[in-house]
């Protein structure tokens, strides 16, 4: 409730708003609206994310001119991750002409632009994060949750837990225990543990750390008095190395604690130290400068004294190239959409069909000089997640390496529970299930 009170207070506040007049797009520009953080609590994912979005961006105009001669355009909105804040700078951003998408990197904010960006025919960009159920592009047109949704990745973490363990078969009999931030994003998983709980034939335990999660001792006596055999991170921000230190202190084993996509930065285990050596995480892109594609930012855009993170040091960081990325998945889709309608500026209508035909398999990837970077996305007009890849990553107390294979989450399984989330929704909106010819109606004005 305290939830859903605040997204009323700020569509109150957006109403009252009268929105900043922005400069109409130049018939050769494509602009992003911006709503980053890089102050407030979670600065670090915002500069870090927002940084390597705005880096490749850059270096698509600095060394190809733009998309096709369209030149790249953006703004920054400051949120501070707070969702009236989030919803102001919507109304302010969304007066500017040549909108591609929406990219706030907030789930709070997302809910909240929901019903907004779907009147506007604006894509809305969740990458790893956002309501698992807008998968569904029947239900969903304009909201992509791309690479992985919570409950895709809630698969693969139990899915890798199996693999440690010596199969799915042997998780019966086994305790998990997840460790949740206190807010929409952190209790999102909640049924789905339950559910493969059920399936698998382990004992869940769920445990919520209130925001910000500064102090979390009383939680980590409960785990030890519980003795898991895994403990699963779902954190953000300063929860992530509380939460290891504290680990550490009550005598539960780093090595058997697994962090979920939002507690897999090196800024959530350096605060740590010595705490967080042997940490695992899953991530759906590696970390690390050696990339053709992070090679070409710091050549064209940093050497230039053009790129974004004050900081070089994090250059090539997991929240980083996670923006890195984003950039990529966002100008690719705008490529593919010029294809279909004219290298020129497009309406958010026709960058959602681009988005609905983004197919990038690993050859493509290898192509944008993004091999082993990430491993592909394969977007539908019905599936906006994009049947992501994940893999694992271990703090080695200087590094992430990666320890696992490419692993695909249980989408037969997970596919069933979405569209039924997603149709309860439509009924509950009085939404009518979009169609295959539905998509391919475009608004070009």
């Amino acid at each position: 409730m305290t939830f859903l009170s605040t997204i009323k207070a700020a569509a109150l506040s957006a109403a009252m708003i009268v929105s900043v007049a922005l400069p109409a797009a130049h018939a050769d520009e494509q602009y992003f609206p911006l709503q980053s953080y890089r102050v407030g609590p979670y600065a670090a994912g915002g500069t870090g994310f927002f940084g390597g979005f705005i880096d490749y961006l850059n270096l698509i105009n600095i060394r190809d001119g733009g998309v096709n001669g369209v030149k790249l355009t953006w703004d920054e909105c400051e949120t501070q991750y707070e969702v009236e804040r989030g919803v102001e700078c919507y109304e302010r951003q969304k007066s500017h002409a040549g909108a591609a998408a929406w990219n706030p990197l907030s789930v709070g904010i997302a809910y909240a632009m929901i019903d907004r960006i779907t009147a506007d025919k604006v894509p809305l960009i969740t990458v790893n994060h956002g309501r698992t159920d807008s998968t569904d592009g029947r239900v969903f047109p304009y909201v992509f949750p791309l690479l992985l949704n919570p409950y895709s990745e809630t698969s693969g973490i139990v899915n890798y837990i199996a693999s440690k363990e010596g199969g799915i078969d042997k998780l019966k009999g086994k305790k998990i225990v997840v460790l949740y931030h206190g807010s929409p994003y952190g209790k999102e998983t909640i049924p789905i543990y339950e559910l493969l709980a059920q399936k698998y034939g382990f004992t869940v335990q769920q445990i919520e750390v209130p925001h910000p999660g500064n102090e979390q001792q009383s939680q980590w006596l409960t785990i030890r008095r519980a003795k898991p055999d895994f403990v699963v991170l779902r954190g953000w921000g300063v929860m992530n190395p509380v939460a290891l230190k504290t680990a550490v202190k009550v005598g539960y084993p780093v090595d058997h604690i697994v962090g979920n996509v939002w507690s897999n930065s090196e800024e959530d285990v350096i605060p740590a130290g010595d705490a967080a050596k042997g940490y695992t995480a899953i991530t759906t892109q590696a970390s690390g400068n050696s990339y053709p594609v992070v090679k070409e930012i710091v050549k064209t855009v940093y050497d230039a004294g053009k790129g974004n993170l004050e900081d070089k040091s994090r250059i090539g960081s997991v929240y980083h190239n996670l923006g890195i990325v984003n950039g990529i998945l966002n100008v690719e889709a705008i490529r593919v959409a010029q294809e279909k309608f004219g290298h020129r500026t497009l309406t958010g209508d026709e960058v959602r069909w681009g988005f609905e035909h983004l197919k990038l398999d690993p050859a493509k990837v290898e192509a944008l000089g993004a091999k082993d970077l990430f491993h592909s996305i394969n977007v539908s007009w019905d599936n906006h997640e994009g049947e992501g890849y994940v893999t694992f990553q271990q703090w080695d107390g200087k590094k992430w390496n990666v320890v696992s294979d490419w692993i695909a989450p249980d989408w037969a399984l997970l596919r069933p529970i979405i569209e039924k989330s997603a149709e309860a929704y439509a009924k509950e909106k009085g939404i009518k299930l979009r169609t295959a010819d539905d998509a391919n109606a475009v608004t070009t004005n």
